[in-house]
């Protein structure tokens, strides 16, 4: 049987992963390489224990979630679709067809225009990948990129980020301290209020409620 173990020490993967890396820094994007995919695997898996799923569909989530993004060196545009086709072609003779394709619909799923979550391991990957908001991710730091680059600007003012889990209330809460000298908060609205209908919209596949805190006031 396959594991996440498997997954991520999977040499194919691994090179997916670092050439999306190198190409999404070089084309002036935010870091979607190795701490991305490791962040959102262990989100997913979190969300996955959360919402009662079984311990498979909790490793199932964790692949998802480091897999995801691979298909970026192929091409930003469609690049979900190219990390699910690659996900099929790198393990489809190690899952049963019913986990291959459960993985590939929430990996192509995962950035899709259209807010559709058809799966709650869709749900899983979606919350754990557009809740990885974070300074880090940022690579170009100089004040002439800031100044121009919104995305980087308002990433790089996030420099606290939790995701809070309350099972017991069926509450998620997304908690970021962001910098407001560096960006205002309307910004952040501004590039990821689509993303944030997103999770509202996976949490309640999962039985959840989505909640957004920034600067301790709740904003969703």
């Amino acid at each position: 049987m396959l594991t996440f173990e498997d997954v991520t020490n999977n040499p194919q993967i691994r090179e997916y992963i670092r050439r999306t890396e190198q190409y999404m820094k070089s084309i002036g994007y935010t870091d979607h390489g190795f701490t991305h995919v490791e962040i959102a695997a262990r989100r997913a898996q979190e969300l996955a224990v959360m919402a009662g799923m079984s311990k498979r569909e909790q490793e199932l989530a964790a692949m998802t979630g480091y897999c995801h993004d691979m298909g970026n060196f192929l091409g930003r545009t469609q690049h979900h679709y190219w990390a699910a086709l690659l996900f099929s072609q790198v393990f489809q003779e190690q899952l049963p067809p019913i986990e291959l394709a459960a993985a590939m619909q929430a990996i192509a799923a995962h950035d899709k225009e259209d807010v559709d979550v058809p799966s709650k391991l869709t749900a899983c990957l979606v919350i754990a990948d557009k809740s990885d908001v974070r300074s880090s991710r940022v690579f170009d730091k100089s004040s002439a990129n800031l100044l121009l680059d919104i995305h980087d600007r308002v990433n790089n003012a996030v420099i606290e980020n939790k995701l809070q889990l309350d099972a017991k209330k069926k509450i998620i809460t997304l908690k970021l301290k962001i910098n407001t000298s560096q960006a205002p908060v309307m910004e952040y609205f501004e590039i990821f209020s689509e993303r944030m209908t997103y999770c509202r919209h996976s949490a309640k596949t999962l039985g959840c409620k989505f909640e957004l805190v920034i600067n301790d006031f709740r904003l969703l």
